[in-house]
């Protein structure tokens, strides 16, 4: 199990050979490095999956990248992984199995859970949703009035709701164009009175996305959606026609009016966050269609296998994992900014926010000890180029170091005169320029006056890596996502956590389940809060129009 046999992380000799090595090359700059080595290029840009990546502008070395790799193996890293794959429970604080990765393995896989095979599970669950998705894409599927289905509402929040939004935006292109699609996730009821307020309710049909069938905001929204719904059309007996789910509790379901017969399960060995190929993609599906959802989960198996097979110096997950616990742990690098140079990608930095920081988010070992290091990074990020005109300054020349992650395709799906070459232009120059600055000579010889020199000074020496692809399509998608999910699990070998729980969010969830019949009540004895709680309370119910 995870963690369990390691030994304090900064206790080791390959986390103190680190210390010593940072020591030495912490001032060092890029340009100095790539002076010294011709060859860092080529030989830190690992090609495979379809993608090229590339980490040279990294301040690190190859005795940097040596040292990094000799503490995922100090860390057992290898056998972690096959843990991992093999279905053992290295989620050890809900004692579970972590095996998105089955969600996309072949039918002639075998990875078994408590004795039991997974993989005929995930398949059968993959046919009925291609059968359903081929009924309601074809006009098959005949809401309560006969129309058919040209509307589809996903409802979830979390992972049931950025998975989802973000591959819909990414795919966007593939996606059938008669058909529309919104997402509602926050329990904010501008959210789904927006997301509705231009459908016609005889041709819109909803997803409900909630494991447990309980999810506050989810059912909040699924609720309304139902009032809206029936209210239109007259008839509880719509609800049949017009909702679906995605969830394990099939009484929940059927009380709420959906027929089970169109309830899509998954088991509690996927995360929510991991589950994007999941049933939970099942808005995914009916946008683009079976042929191309199964492109994606080509391309998560794609690199799955990378990840697997690849020898941990030329892994891209590992070393961009490694990169991170440089960052945090010895540079001190707050954050990290994902920028992709792609308007349909722009969702995925908000993806990756859940994805790593709910994952790695933590401040104890999988043992139960308080860590005395850095875990997770803070993702954050927009699409280029917008975001040179927002933060990249902060980036150039501010106080904080932000690494960053460049996101491009060498193809566009919308080729539009010259706008492709000019969008990479500026994130290959963008690059450049945080990596090797501008020296005050160098601003000087342009003819800058000497009294603004110092403003318009680079020092450079800004770490990125470069992410460069053919173009976007459903199997770059699954290897970029894939790419991602593996990188958070090496961090969290390293760091001794567990990637896989998430009891950070449980606490506000059940105190808002607490002050919810305070809001709604007059009961001064109710209040039993802190001061400035209970204060609020009380303004907010004299404020409030009743």
């Amino acid at each position: 199990m995870i963690g369990t046999q390691n030994a304090r992380l900064k206790t080791i000799p390959e986390w103190r050979a680190l210390q010593r090595h940072f020591d030495e090359i912490r001032d060092v700059h890029l340009r100095d490095l790539f002076e010294a080595d011709p060859g860092r290029a080529d030989f830190m840009t690992i090609e495979d999956v379809g993608i090229i990546f590339d980490y040279s502008k990294n301040r690190a070395t190859r005795q940097t990248i040596d040292l990094l790799i000799h503490l995922a193996s100090a860390r057992s890293l290898q056998e972690r992984i096959h843990a991992m794959f093999s279905g053992q429970k290295i989620n050890t604080t809900e004692n579970r199995a972590v095996l998105h990765t089955a969600l996309r393995a072949p039918a002639s896989e075998r990875i078994f859970v408590d004795g039991e095979n997974v993989i005929p599970e995930v398949h059968l669950v993959l046919e009925r949703m291609a059968d359903f998705c081929v009924k309601v894409r074809s006009g098959q599927w005949p809401g309560h009035t006969g129309l058919p289905i040209r509307n589809v509402v996903n409802i979830g929040i979390g992972g049931s709701d950025l998975g989802p939004v973000m591959a819909y935006e990414a795919l966007r292109h593939y996606s059938l164009r008669d058909m529309t699609f919104r997402f509602v996730s926050n329990v904010d009821g501008t959210d789904f009175a927006e997301a509705v307020r231009d459908l016609d309710p005889a041709r819109t049909m909803f997803i409900v996305s909630s494991k447990t069938f309980t999810t506050l905001e989810t059912m909040t929204n699924a609720r309304s959606a139902r009032e809206w719904l029936v209210g239109a059309l007259g008839d509880p007996a719509a609800v049949s026609r017009h909702f679906v789910a995605v969830s394990t509790n099939a009484r929940a379901v059927s009380e709420f009016g959906i027929d089970t017969a169109n309830m899509f399960g998954f088991r509690d060995w996927v995360g929510g966050r991991f589950s994007m190929d999941s049933a939970i993609g099942l808005s995914t599906m009916l946008a683009v269609g079976p042929d191309r959802f199964h492109q994606m989960l080509g391309g998560f198996r794609a690199m799955d296998d990378h990840f697997r097979n690849a020898p941990l110096e030329r892994n891209i997950p590992v070393i961009m994992g490694l990169l991170s616990v440089w960052y945090s742990d010895f540079f001190g690098a707050p954050a990290t900014a994902i920028l992709p140079y792609d308007q349909y990608m722009k969702r995925f930095p908000a993806y990756l926010q859940q994805l790593v920081m709910e994952s790695n988010g933590k401040s104890v070992t999988t043992d139960g000890w308080p860590v005395d290091y850095e875990t997770s990074s803070i993702y954050w990020g927009e699409p280029g180029t917008n975001g040179q005109h927002s933060f990249y300054q902060l980036l150039h020349q501010g106080t904080r170091l932000i690494p960053v992650d460049f996101i491009g395709f060498a193809n566009s799906l919308n080729p539009v005169r010259r706008h492709h070459d000019l969008l990479m232009a500026n994130m290959l120059a963008q690059a450049e320029a945080l990596a090797f600055g501008r020296t005050p000579d160098q601003v000087r010889a342009s003819g800058v006056p000497e009294r603004l020199v110092p403003h318009r000074t680079f020092a450079g020496n800004r770490p990125s890596s470069t992410i460069l692809l053919d173009h976007l399509d459903p199997a770059a998608l699954g290897s970029l996502v894939a790419l991602y999910e593996h990188s958070v699990f090496v961090q969290g070998v390293i760091w001794d956590i567990n990637p896989f729980d998430q009891w950070g969010v449980e606490l506000g969830k059940a105190l808002a389940e607490k002050i919810i019949p305070e809001l709604e009540s007059e009961e001064e004895s109710t209040l039993c809060h802190d001061a400035s709680t209970n204060a609020l309370i009380r303004k907010y119910r004299k404020m409030k129009v009743s």
